[in-house]
């Protein structure tokens, strides 16, 4: 019924809010801000209805959740850093209906999820800072998965991502982008270093690892990607801990996806950790390589029902 149109990586760094602002980092973060509007290009002439959105920013502690009001409004302030983010406004459309869908279609795969519309809890800037430079015109309708997942495994998240697209395509009236809001690398500059880091990598390594993982997702290598995903979480530092990539690759299919990702804006250090917008291609796939419900598969394991 529904199409899921698009799918990126997309950078969120609060430096690119700073980059408007009159200072010495006015227009430093263009690239990136270019990057996002060149994806809602490509988003408006696909007749995108709604983005959904992987959010690294949002931290939960157990189950899967989907804030899907009827709409977001106010000022947000970043309690990370404020003095990057401060009072910064937004307004954009929810869309309850396809949250409450895409929560159902994940509990039938077997990953605890709620969809929570009556609710006055806004997204977090891993939403907000994307939807400021895509979405200032209202056009597109918002959905925000928690993707800071502290108790969570990656083969859930990526049967999620796989849930998601069942619910779009088979259940939706409409056309979708979904985006993984988040970092490669994500290892802060120490403390009191920040601004001497403020556009490179922490370490060699990490750049080094980071760069070999855009070159596997340019030439297509997503089987020994996804192999290895769990240990570049931990040892790339990767933010949210890469649940936002677990999710967006489980709905392009896993280890059996067979598109190649284009950089739309180049690879680049912020406050030490690595960012990118880069776009993956949905192509068609049947979802043999999802892996298994993990967590609902527990020795005496409980659904939320019982909390």
């Amino acid at each position: 019924m529904g199409t899921l149109a698009l799918a990126a990586k997309i950078t969120h760094v609060p430096s690119m809010y700073l980059s408007e602002l009159d200072g010495p980092r006015k227009g430093t973060r263009q690239d990136a801000i270019n990057g996002h509007q060149e994806i809602d290009r490509r988003c408006r002439a696909l007749g995108v209805d709604t983005i959904v959105v992987f959010d690294t920013h949002w931290l939960v502690n157990a189950n899967y959740h989907i804030n899907c009001a009827p709409h977001f409004k106010g000022l947000y302030t970043s309690n990370e850093l404020p003095h990057f983010i401060s009072n910064m406004g937004f307004e954009f459309p929810g869309n309850p209906a396809l949250g409450h869908l895409l929560a159902k279609a994940c509990n039938t795969h077997g990953v605890e999820t709620l969809a929570h519309d009556a609710t006055t809890l806004n997204p977090e800037y891993g939403t907000l800072v994307p939807m400021r430079y895509m979405n200032a015109d209202q056009h597109y309708k918002v959905v925000s998965v928690s993707a800071l997942c502290q108790a969570h495994y990656l083969n859930d998240s990526a049967r999620l991502g796989w849930a998601l697209r069942r619910a779009i395509e088979d259940e939706y009236d409409g056309t979708v982008a979904i985006f993984a809001s988040g970092s490669l690398s994500h290892r802060f500059a120490q403390n009191g270093l920040a601004p001497d880091y403020a556009f490179k990598i922490w370490s060699p390594f990490l750049e080094t690892l980071d760069q070999e993982v855009v070159r596997m997702w340019q030439r297509g290598d997503w089987k020994t990607f996804c192999a290895m995903l769990p240990e570049y979480a931990a040892k790339g530092h990767g933010e949210g801990f890469m649940h936002d990539t677990a999710m967006l690759l489980g709905a392009l299919g896993w280890s059996d996806y067979d598109g190649q990702a284009e950089v739309v804006t180049p690879y680049f250090g912020a406050s030490g950790t690595g960012q990118i917008n880069a776009v993956f291609p949905v192509t068609p796939q049947t979802g043999a390589a999802i892996p298994a419900a993990q967590a609902s598969s527990a020795n005496g394991y409980q659904a939320v029902s019982r909390l």
